[in-house]
C-alpha cells in the first residue's frame, strides 16, 4: 500500500519547513500573520497569474521572497457559500495533491481574515489529506528506478510529513485522533473492495475481519455447518455454486452501557458475482469483485468506532459468499426457505444479494434485538439509473431514522436520497409458487422491489436499506478520493452514530 504522510501539529507561529501552505481569500488576499515581504510577493504573483483566491484554486511559488520556505503553496478558500465539513476534506485533499513528493509541508491554519481554524476543521483538513494520499498499489511490481525516473516516482508519492500550525495544537491533536480513526475505517473499506476476488474469498475475508480483534472488536465467524444449523437456506443457496464455503461474520463493539441495546449494521458481502446461471454479460464483469462493498462499509465502520473508542454498543454482521457457476449452482425456479421460514422463488440468480441479506437481517434482529438496523449493499443497477453516482438510495420503514441518515449524509458528504416503499410495490414480489419471489415484474422499479423484499425480513425493527451500487465503486473521483473503491458508508454511518446514538 502507499505510504501515508505523517501528521503533526505545532503552534501557529512555528517556523515553516519545506513547503509552506497558506490560505487566500477574495482577490488572493492572505492572512496578515504572514511576513509583510511574503504578503507582497503573493500579491504580485497573484496579479500576474490572475489568481483570485477561488476555492481550491492554487498558486505555487518556488523560493518565495520573504520566507525561508522552499515553496509557498497558496490555496484559495473564497466562495459564495460557507465552508462545509466536506469542503475541509477537499481542502486537505488538494494540499496533499499539490505537495506530492515533498519531504515536509507546513500548513498555516489561519483564514485570510485572520481567524484561526477550529480544532475540528483542522482535523478534517488532515483527514482529507490522508484520504487523498491513499493508493492501492499492493500488486504493482516495485522496480528500482534511476535517473529521470526518480523525479517521476517522487512526484507520484504522498508528502512525507504534514505539520499543521494551529492556535491550539493539543486540541487539534485530540480532534484528529477521531478523524484519523474514521479515515482508517474508510481506507480499510477501500482496501477490501479493491482486492481481487482470487485473493479475497469468503474464508480469507473472514480472516481479515478476525484481525480486528486487536482493535477491541469481538469477532465471531459462523461456518457452513453453523449456517445450515440456523437454516440460512437463502444465503446458502447463493453460495452452493462455488467451491469456496460461505461465512457469516459477527462483529461487536461494546463501548456503551452493558444493558443498552446495540445499533446494528448489516452488509452484503458477495466477493464475486458472476450472476450465477443468470450469468452477467462479460463487459465490466471484473468489477463484480466490488459486489461486497456493503460489507466493506460495515467492516470499516466497526474499525472506525473502535478506533475512536465510540461510547456505543454496535453490532456489524456481514454475509460472505461467492455467486459462481457450476453444476451445483442454484437454478432459476428453485425455491428456498429462509431462516425466517419465508419461502422464496428464485427467478433470477443474479438477484442474489437480497437472499444473503434476508438471512443476515433476520438473524440480526432475532439475536440482538437492536435499536435499529441499517443494511448496505451494492444491490441494483436500477439505483444507478435513478440516482447516478452521487447519491445512494435510501429506503426505510422509519421516518426518524431516514431523516437522521439524510442529515448525516449532508454533513459527511456521503449523500443519500430517500426512495419510496409501499404496499403497491410489495405486491410486485408476491410469488406464484412460494411466499415471495426474488425479483419484481420486469424492469420497472427494480431498486424499490429489492427494498420491499428486504423489508420482509426486518420484523418491524426500525430499519434502513442503503443501495450503494452507484457510490461504493467507480464513483466520480474528487479531491479526497482518487480510488476506484470509495469506502462509501463509513463516514456516513459514523456521523449517524456520533450525532444521535452515543452515550454522553
Amino acid at each position: 500500500m502507499a505510504t501515508l504522510p505523517k501528521i503533526d501539529f505545532a503552534p501557529l507561529g512555528a517556523a515553516p519547513a519545506g513547503v509552506l501552505v497558506a490560505f487566500a481569500g477574495e482577490g488572493g488576499s492572505v492572512p496578515e500573520g504572514l511576513p509583510e515581504a511574503l504578503r507582497e510577493t503573493v500579491g504580485k504573483a497573484a496579479r500576474i497569474a490572475e489568481f483570485k483566491g477561488k476555492r481550491l484554486a492554487a498558486l505555487d511559488l518556488i523560493a518565495p521572497a520573504g520566507s525561508d520556505a522552499e515553496r509557498l503553496l497558496v490555496v484559495g478558500v473564497h466562495g459564495k457559500d460557507a465552508f462545509t465539513e466536506e469542503d475541509f476534506l477537499k481542502l486537505g485533499g488538494t494540499i496533499a495533491s499539490k505537495t506530492k513528493g515533498a519531504a515536509a509541508v507546513t500548513i498555516r491554519c489561519e483564514m485570510p481574515g485572520g481567524a484561526a481554524l477550529s480544532a475540528a476543521d483542522v482535523a478534517r483538513i488532515a483527514g482529507g489529506a490522508l484520504l487523498r494520499s491513499y493508493d492501492f498499489d499492493l500488486y504493482k511490481s516495485k522496480k528500482p528506478k534511476a535517473g529521470e525516473d526518480e523525479a517521476e516516482e517522487k512526484a507520484s508519492r504522498a508528502p512525507a510529513a504534514l505539520t499543521f500550525a494551529v492556535e491550539d495544537p493539543d486540541a487539534a491533536r485530540a480532534a484528529f485522533a477521531v478523524e484519523e480513526a474514521v479515515a482508517a475505517g474508510t481506507m480499510l473499506a477501500r482496501d477490501l473492495v479493491n482486492e481481487p476476488a482470487n485473493i479475497l474469498g469468503p474464508v480469507e475475508y473472514a480472516e481479515r475481519i478476525e484481525a480486528l480483534a486487536k482493535e477491541g472488536i469481538d469477532v465471531e465467524v459462523l461456518g457452513e455447518s453453523e449456517l445450515k444449523a440456523l437454516k440460512m437456506n437463502a444465503l446458502l443457496g447463493v453460495a452452493q455454486g462455488s467451491p469456496r464455503p460461505p461465512r457469516l461474520v459477527v462483529m461487536r463493539w461494546n463501548g456503551g452501557p452493558d444493558d443498552e441495546a446495540p445499533v446494528a449494521f448489516v452488509g452484503k458481502g458477495v466477493v464475486f458475482d458472476t450472476g450465477g446461471i443468470s450469468i452477467k454479460p462479460a463487459g465490466s464483469m471484473d468489477e463484480m469483485k466490488g459486489d461486497m462493498g456493503g460489507s466493506a462499509a460495515v467492516v470499516g465502520l466497526m474499525r472506525a468506532l473502535a478506533g475512536r473508542k465510540a461510547k456505543v454498543n454496535a453490532v456489524g454482521i456481514v454475509g460472505l459468499v461467492e455467486n459462481a457457476v457450476d453444476g451445483n449452482a442454484q437454478r432459476p425456479g428453485d425455491i428456498v426457505t429462509a431462516m425466517s421460514g419465508t419461502t422464496i422463488e428464485v427467478l433470477n440468480t443474479d438477484a442474489e444479494g437480497r437472499l444473503v441479506l434476508a438471512d443476515a437481517l433476520w438473524y440480526c434482529q432475532d439475536r440482538f434485538k437492536p435499536k435499529f438496523m441499517v443494511n448496505l449493499a451494492t444491490l441494483t443497477g436500477a439505483i444507478i439509473v435513478a440516482l447516478g453516482n452521487h447519491h445512494a438510495g435510501l429506503f426505510s420503514n422509519d421516518d426518524e431514522l431516514a431523516e437522521r441518515l439524510s442529515a448525516a449524509g449532508k454533513a459527511s458528504g456521503e449523500k443519500v436520497w430517500r426512495m419510496p416503499l409501499s404496499r403497491d410495490y410489495d405486491k410486485m414480489i408476491e410469488g406464484k409458487f412460494a411466499d415471495i419471489k426474488n425479483i419484481g415484474g420486469g424492469r420497472a422499479a427494480g431498486s424499490i422491489t429489492a427494498a420491499q423484499f428486504l423489508q420482509r425480513f426486518v420484523n418491524d425493527v426500525p430499519w434502513a436499506h442503503l443501495d450503494i451500487a452507484g457510490t461504493a465503486m467507480g464513483s466520480p473521483a474528487n479531491e479526497y478520493n482518487q480510488s476506484w473503491a470509495s469506502g462509501f458508508g463509513v463516514r456516513l454511518l459514523d456521523r449517524l452514530v456520533a450525532d444521535h446514538y452515543q452515550a454522553s
